[in-house]
């Protein structure tokens, strides 16, 4: 995603209690940006997020259609455990 670019933007309301704006103050202050700038960040984290859910449960429903075939996951792991580094 472009983040950096300029887009049009609409103007939207929404209702927080004054704790919530409050902590959300602190947090864009210790930033350095604006509340806007600090919910646009947090609309696209929260947006990204969704997506990688969604994902992941393509890719677990794609595997309950179709196991990974033991004999494959052996052999894949088994090079992989000789060349991985020792941390």
């Amino acid at each position: 995603m472009l983040y950096h670019m300029v887009m049009a933007r609409r103007q939207v309301l929404v209702q927080l209690d004054d704790d919530l704006v409050a902590r959300l103050d602190e947090l864009a202050e210790r930033l350095a940006v604006s509340r806007s700038a600090l919910m646009r960040r947090a609309a696209l984290a929260l947006l990204e997020r969704a997506w990688e859910l969604e994902a992941e449960q393509i890719t677990i429903a794609a595997y309950q259609r179709q196991p990974q075939d033991p004999a494959w996951v052996a052999t894949a792991t088994r090079p992989a455990a000789e060349t991985a580094p020792e941390w």
